[in-house]
């Protein structure tokens, strides 16, 4: 079959080299793709924006695509799936009213107050008077958040009420545009961070395997927010009887809430979750997508193939799917990102050593790349995502640094300490000096 993935970024790379994997698949076209995926066999980059609905239907329509996979939020915020599926075609991903558990923080905190999921306390304002004298009440930290979809950014752990009262005028001061439209104003939990990436067709849920990644720019979890310097899997922090507890405590009643809104929920249904010192998972945020850069971490692992896992969800028999099959060891991703993110930042700058990357066993996704006449150049904040697999987590993430230093383009950064925090409670004798990793609320 022919598969079109919607999406330019390192998840959807990941998602397209998964799929290629399986002999089920013929193609798989990237609408509009990076400059990684357009050196793939068997795949083709399409230059097409991915709000061009009608384009990307008249596309699949013409061409016999089987399944539309689409990568990011903001098209499913805006109802691709629900244009695409009027026009006939098989769509991964939920409805518009489905992505609104992504795109709207004060509607995913109702669902989750009427399921009874556990979550921080928070309160929603609409104009900036009312958030700011509420805060002034309030203790700190406190976690300020602008509603709507902000790419990652639009989160604040404010330490000091002048921290907070700006994150808050800076919400409705048009910076995150839409997105700013309300606040949330919310607790600060402590604890560990984990991703809980599940698959669902709106009857049944199943988690894949939980993630941990590492969302501030800077080392030891400083600076501001991003969408994600790194990540690895699984997160030996959610033993199996965790995850049992998150099954019955947050998949599960989020599905039937969902359905008792007679909203038909098929994707994925990312959690993204705060384990307190007490061991209680607690949920921060919920997307409608898959994670990045979890997905490059989660997927590397994946032995099911992906294709029968996706079709299962869209045609609504995940019941009948034997168990999800998983490679031993763990993978660890480290992003590259361009001098300046998650501000101003150049593109345009070559990139050279991929290739020698890859010689070593790294996967190399391209988040922010375009392949052009004078070769592979820069073409976003978040550049590559090195991934490699190992025995163990340390030696994965051993592999992925040895593949970065393989790797060179003017201003490229990264952080120097995923994982680094699971390594040192492993092996105490080692002076790391590293901050514990979700220290603070970061969604």
């Amino acid at each position: 079959m022919k598969v079109l993935v919607v999406g330019n970024g390192g998840r959807e790379h990941a998602i397209t080299w998964k799929l290629l994997q399986s002999e089920k698949v013929q193609q798989v076209i990237c609408i509009p793709g990076t400059g990684g995926t357009a050196s793939m066999p068997r795949c083709r980059n399409l230059a097409m924006n991915v709000s061009d609905f009608e384009g990307i239907a008249r596309f699949a329509l013409v061409n016999g695509v089987s399944l539309v996979v689409v990568g990011p939020e903001v098209p499913l915020a805006a109802g691709i799936t629900d244009f695409l599926h009027a026009q006939g075609l098989t769509v991964f991903g939920p409805t518009k009213l489905g992505a609104q558990i992504e795109a709207s923080k004060a509607w995913a905190k109702d669902l989750m107050h009427e399921a009874k999921i556990p979550t921080a306390k928070a309160s929603v304002f609409t104009a900036v008077d009312p958030a700011l004298a509420y805060v002034r009440t309030q203790g700190l930290p406190i976690v300020i958040k602008a509603d709507g979809l902000a790419a990652g950014k639009g989160v604040t752990v404010a330490t000091t009420l002048e921290q907070a009262e700006t994150a808050v005028q800076a919400v409705f001061s048009g910076k995150f545009g839409d997105a700013g439209q309300r606040v949330v104003v919310e607790e600060c939990l402590t604890g560990q961070e984990v991703s809980i990436l599940a698959l669902t067709d709106g009857i049944t849920i199943r988690p894949l395997l939980p993630a941990q990644d590492y969302k501030r720019i800077g080392e030891g979890d400083t600076g501001e927010n991003t969408g994600g310097m790194g990540a690895y899997a699984p997160a030996s922090i959610a033993t199996p009887a965790l995850m049992e507890r998150i099954q019955q405590e947050i998949l599960e009643p989020a599905i039937a809430v969902l359905r008792s809104r007679n909203i038909d929920y098929r994707g994925v249904l990312y959690a993204g979750l705060m384990i307190t010192p007490e061991g209680n998972p607690k949920v921060i945020e919920f997307n409608c997508r898959f994670g990045d850069p979890e997905t490059q971490v989660v997927l590397p692992l994946l032995e099911t193939p992906l294709d029968e896992l996706l079709l299962a969800c869209v045609h609504q028999r995940l019941a009948e799917q034997p168990a999800i099959e998983w490679k031993p060891g763990s993978a660890a991703c480290v992003v590259m990102a361009s001098e300046g993110y998650p501000d101003a930042f150049q593109k345009g700058k070559i990139i050279s050593g991929i290739e020698q990357a890859e010689v070593g066993g790294a996967m190399v996704f391209h988040a922010g790349t375009q392949s052009k006449p004078q070769g592979l150049i820069t073409d976003g904040g978040r550049v590559l995502g090195v991934t490699a697999i190992g025995d163990s987590l340390d030696a994965a993430l051993d592999d992925a640094y040895a593949a970065i230093k393989q790797i060179e383009f003017e201003g490229a950064y990264y952080r120097q300490d995923i994982g680094y925090p699971v390594r040192r409670t492993r092996s105490r004798g080692q002076a790391l000096g590293i901050g514990g990793q979700g220290a603070e609320n970061e969604a």
